[in-house]
């Protein structure tokens, strides 16, 4: 269960961060609120997991994630260029958290 709290704080933090772009600095009322709803619910689903994963781990799995999916979704959405450079960064950082998860013994959930 601790992972499918991981998952719903990096989709929430994904969502806050998108809306923070759509809020104009705070400006727009509703991209605003999906901002805040979503670091609330990020960093609330990020607590209950560091019950269980130890904090190195939860965060390289939440920041990782969260970078490529930012990015991802600034790609989509935004229009934002994901030249071979941000690609190629993008998967080396999703080889260290394949590589932290499956070969470090510090994973025990």
């Amino acid at each position: 269960m601790h992972y499918v709290y991981l998952g719903i704080a990096i989709l929430a933090e994904v969502c806050a961060t998108t809306g923070l772009k759509a809020s104009a600095g705070f400006s727009r009322l509703v991209p605003t609120l999906i901002a805040l709803g979503g670091y609330t619910i990020a960093f609330f689903c990020l607590s209950l997991t560091l019950r269980v994963v130890p904090v190195g781990i939860a965060y390289a799995i939440w920041s990782g994630a969260g970078i490529c999916l930012i990015a991802l979704a600034g790609w989509l959405l935004y229009g934002e260029v994901m030249d071979m450079p941000a690609v190629a960064g993008a998967a080396l950082i999703i080889a260290g958290i394949v590589v932290m998860t499956t070969l470090s013994d510090t994973v025990k959930p």
